[in-house]
């Protein structure tokens, strides 16, 4: 409420002598306002705040998503919330940044992967055009941006004759390796 406002409301405050009552219910409703103009420029400004944290959230979770499993997510931040509660401007300021510095993180990780899966890639396709140039040189399927565990390699056609012959092919492994010990999957009563 306004200084003004409140000296007439106070009892024992003396009026001021030029106040006339429809000063009075001018400056009254002149604060009414001012107070109404606050609430809702807070509410717009908690609005706009909550729209732009969704926004970020909704993006770091769209980075994240794209790029798993090589790009992991962030841990959550651990605050002092005890319950529910309201966020006051402050606080959903501090969200939103930490929101932010987040999202440019990931954005800067997703931008490393994607070059690196790029120039695996021209790696892959100059190995395919020439591959004497490449001998024993593995790509893993992981730097293309596949998931498993196959790897592309070039290697000798028919071994030490095909090495001592300079003939050589780019071959994908055939995926995962069996654990370690076991050859086969079935156990000795399945067999027959």
């Amino acid at each position: 409420m306004a200084q003004s406002v409140q000296l007439v409301i106070d009892r024992g405050a003396p009026e001021p002598a030029s106040a006339c009552p429809r000063e009075h219910d001018q400056l009254a409703s002149e604060a009414g306002l001012d107070a109404e103009r606050i609430q809702l420029g807070e509410r717009a400004a908690r609005s706009s705040l909550r729209a732009q944290v969704a926004r970020l959230e909704h993006e770091l979770s769209a980075i994240v998503a794209a790029g798993f499993p090589f790009i992991p997510a962030p841990a959550p931040a651990i605050e002092e919330v005890v319950g529910p509660c309201l966020l006051s401007l402050e606080e959903l300021e501090r969200s939103r940044d930490r929101l932010a510095s987040r999202v440019g993180e990931l954005r800067r990780r997703a931008a490393e992967r994607a070059e690196h899966e790029c120039r695996a890639a021209e790696l892959l396709e100059l190995m395919q055009l020439e591959p004497g140039r490449y001998r024993h040189v593995r790509l893993p399927v992981r730097d293309l941006g596949q998931g498993g565990c196959g790897v592309w390699e070039v290697r000798p056609r028919l071994g030490l004759i095909g090495m001592l012959a300079g003939w050589w092919q780019l071959k994908l492994s055939s995926g995962c390796p069996l654990p370690m010990g076991s050859r086969s999957t079935r156990g000795p009563a399945e067999r027959s």
